[in-house]
């Protein structure tokens, strides 16, 4: 399809099955006001209308970098070539209701919806309830507040452990906005397919702080101690390394997941439960110039990422790592992800069997014979097929399916599995191909 200029108009595709309004509503409501919607369930569309063009720009910008998902399950979202939706109210009635009520929760007005529709009653508490289900990486009190104030000021938070389950008291400045978060975010995960928030209002009105620590915090009393005789008058930052999420990451949050880079977030990240036996730091730089790898199987293992308490990775002192444990890619020049928001950051996909090979115009050379690669093209024919082949399998997968792109500089590789294409692109992109030029290796959202 052709890319269709910037509209606040845009089009949802690929949506899950019996999605609801709110739901995809819920996609745009952290970028600005949602105007209308118009659902096509019969094919699994929608279209959605922002308040302003900016608006539905950052949208698209955001949703760019970070797959946006409904049900855990990725949708596609682009300009739609509409400017404006003129929907029929008899053939639209129930989104528009929905959406009536919605714009009552921004606006902080009292929906008149019809109440069999979305239950957006007047809220009756600004303290919200907050239960994380299936909870797979621990939950901090400053991650809540840095999702949750997106949705206005964030006064007080109470964290506990009740029936084995970890829970939170939260408690916004107005009740609308309490209102507003619980409709954006209950049933949303923090991070993919876990941490999932369950979010209903309390019957408490007000949160009684004593104390500002790890387990609960009074934001409008920074002087109240933390429990040990210590003043808390200090820096409360994520983790107690970072300071707080990017409205762009608030976003992301809001939208299903929790972005764990960009502006004002630490730049470490901890990756665990790493293949010792094969893993190399060379190996790792390359692999991580990619994203979505949390949960990944490398090497045999599947690898954990979070994110680190430090803030940076202190690099030993020379001369004493004899065991190759560190290295500075700092001043590299193979980064492909290293200038931000260069074109390259549109093409960061989840890892694939299907790779993405770019650069090809030029000659594997003859040296290649330590992996037996036959040296069977010429510098004028440029790499073949065949040579593409063996350079892969020989890296220790098998090729499924092979194709070039027309001009021959770029072509798909298909490998049997995800593992064996995270395998072949950490040993092989930035191969050198000759008089300086490197092999680029991608996950690829195509297939053969």
């Amino acid at each position: 399809m052709d890319e269709s200029p910037p509209s606040r108009v845009l089009h949802i595709r690929k949506l899950p099955n019996e999605v609801s309004e709110t739901e995809v509503i819920a996609l745009g409501l952290p970028f600005g006001k949602v105007t209308n919607i118009l659902m096509l369930k019969g094919k699994n569309q929608a279209f959605l209308e922002l308040g302003t063009e900016e608006a539905a720009i950052t949208m698209v910008n955001y949703y760019t970098a970070v797959t946006p998902q409904v049900r855990n399950t990725p949708v596609f979202i682009q300009y739609s070539n509409h400017k404006e939706l003129k929907t029929d109210s008899a053939l639209n009635q129930r989104a528009q209701a929905v959406l009536q009520a919605v714009s009552a929760v921004q606006d902080g007005s009292s929906p008149s919806s019809d109440p069999g529709v979305l239950d957006l009653a007047p809220p009756p508490s600004p303290v919200l309830r907050i239960i994380i289900d299936n909870m797979f990486y621990p939950v901090t009190l400053d991650v809540l507040q840095q999702i949750f104030s997106k949705f206005g000021t964030v006064m007080k938070i109470i964290t506990f452990t009740k029936n084995n389950q970890f829970q939170a008291l939260l408690q916004f400045s107005d009740p609308v906005n309490a209102q507003q978060a619980k409709l954006s975010l209950d049933g949303q995960n923090i991070y993919n397919s876990c941490c999932t928030l369950r979010i209903d209002f309390s019957k408490l009105v007000n949160l009684n702080v004593k104390y500002n620590n790890d387990k609960s915090r009074d934001y409008t009393r920074p002087d109240l101690p933390t429990g040990d005789g210590e003043s808390a008058n200090k820096d409360h930052s994520l983790l107690g390394a970072i300071s707080p999420l990017s409205a762009a990451a608030a976003a992301a949050a809001a939208a299903g997941r929790v972005a764990l880079s960009g502006s004002g977030v630490s730049g470490v990240l901890l990756a665990s439960n790493l293949n010792e036996e094969m893993v190399t730091p060379q190996s790792i730089f390359t692999l991580f110039a990619m994203s979505h790898l949390n949960g990944q199987k490398v090497f045999g293992k599947v690898m954990r990422v979070t994110l680190s308490k430090h803030q940076t990775v202190a690099l030993p002192r020379e001369g004493l790592d004899d065991q190759l444990l560190t290295k500075d890619f700092s001043g590299s020049p193979l980064h492909r992800f290293k200038k931000p928001g260069s074109k390259n950051f549109q093409n960061i996909f989840p890892p694939s069997a299907t790779l993405h090979l770019s650069n090809l115009n030029q000659c594997i050379p003859p040296c290649c014979c330590a992996l037996t690669l036959r040296y069977l093209c010429s510098s004028r024919d440029g790499v073949g097929e065949d040579d593409l082949r063996l350079l892969f399998s020989n890296s220790g997968g098998t090729v499924k399916a092979f194709k070039f792109f027309q001009d021959r500089k770029m072509a798909l590789i298909q490998m049997t599995s995800v593992e064996e294409a995270i395998q072949t692109l950490m040993e092989l992109h930035n191969y050198d191909m000759g008089g300086n030029h490197h092999l680029k290796v991608s996950f690829s959202k195509s297939t053969i």
